[in-house]
């Protein structure tokens, strides 16, 4: 599934792996570690144009070290990855081999937390590939080609008109197919159900101007047991929208789920 070629980072716990999916893409990832050794990880899963560079994602990795060391990665078609972004269909083969390595180096529990299509990720790859022991969903949308909100309308421009790809690949280092889904690939809400008995927590902000809240309703409601809702006051969108507060939730909820990491 994936193959790591290791390059030391600034901080010596920081690991960085050249990983190949199934299909042959190139996933660039960095595992961070905490102080002490542990069997377990969790694993980072950024939104659209997102990547494990950001300030954000970094900050959220630091607050859930101590469940486990954290591996971040960029996703096909964004950054120094390989391959094009197919919008949260093909990317849960980067999951997978994210997961795969984490495996390979012996973390016996694995959990994923995504934000926006990440999100959308974790939940279609938990339920159609499953392996995981726990799933978090920040932000997550309910169904394909929403357009009911101005930022989404915006983006669907940015990702069908050549002109908004040639942007998005020139300024925000994303390089988007220009491919149909074909055939289109099931929805969220859709499989949510296949999820249980994984445990999952939905986390959703009340002011996100790319998905309203009914978007985690509809994936709550469609989920099994055991599962949890978080609608969270005045919070905006994926990654950047997490405080230190919210990422201390988290590291708890995951901790009740996973157990503390082992020395």
């Amino acid at each position: 599934m994936s193959d790591a070629i290791e390059h030391p980072l600034s901080r010596p716990q920081d690991r960085r792996f050249w990983l190949t999916t199934s299909d042959g893409v190139g996933i660039d990832a960095v595992l961070r570690r905490g102080a002490e050794p542990c069997d377990t990880a969790v694993v980072l899963a950024n939104g659209f144009t997102g990547t494990h560079r950001n300030p954000a994602t970094r900050a959220i990795a630091e607050a859930l070290l101590p469940v486990g060391d954290v591996m971040t990665f960029d996703f096909r078609g964004h950054h120094r990855s390989g391959g094009h972004s197919t919008l949260g269909n093909a990317e849960i083969h980067d999951l997978e081999a994210v997961v795969a390595r984490l495996r390979s180096l012996g973390y016996t529990t694995v959990a994923t937390v995504g934000f926006s299509m990440g999100a959308a990720v974790a939940l279609r790859h938990a339920a159609i590939l499953g392996g995981v022991d726990a799933v978090v969903s920040v932000s997550a949308p309910s169904r394909w080609y929403y357009r009911g909100t101005r930022r989404m309308r915006l983006l669907h421009v940015g990702i069908e008109r050549t002109a908004g790809r040639f942007f998005l690949e020139r300024f925000r280092k994303v390089r988007v197919t220009d491919r149909r889904w074909d055939p289109r690939p099931a929805e969220p809400r859709e499989v949510a159900g296949d999820i249980s008995p994984t445990p999952l927590l939905v986390v959703h902000g009340d002011a996100d101007t790319y998905f309203p809240v009914a978007h985690a309703t509809a994936i709550h409601e469609a989920a099994g047991e055991p599962r949890d809702l978080w609608i969270v006051p005045g919070m905006g969108h994926a990654e950047r929208a997490v405080t230190p507060e919210l990422s201390a939730r988290l590291r708890d909820w995951l901790r009740a789920r996973l157990g503390p990491s082992e020395d």
